[in-house]
């Protein structure tokens, strides 16, 4: 009974891991910090310059 019993265990627990990495997950990606300040300069550096070419194109 005892062996029986592991394999199934064993089995079942291959079923449940399976399944698991198959849904989808809700979870953003993970973004580290050095590559969240990148992208937060980027922005900044195109934010400057969008407002560059909007002040030169009013004057």
């Amino acid at each position: 009974m005892n062996r029986k019993k592991k394999i199934n265990q064993v089995l079942k627990a291959k079923v449940k891991k399976m399944n698991a990495k198959q849904q989808k997950t809700n979870k953003p990606k993970y973004v580290s910090k050095a590559e969240r300040a990148a992208i937060e300069a980027k922005e900044a550096q195109s934010n400057t310059l969008a407002d560059e070419a909007s002040t030169t194109s009013t004057d």
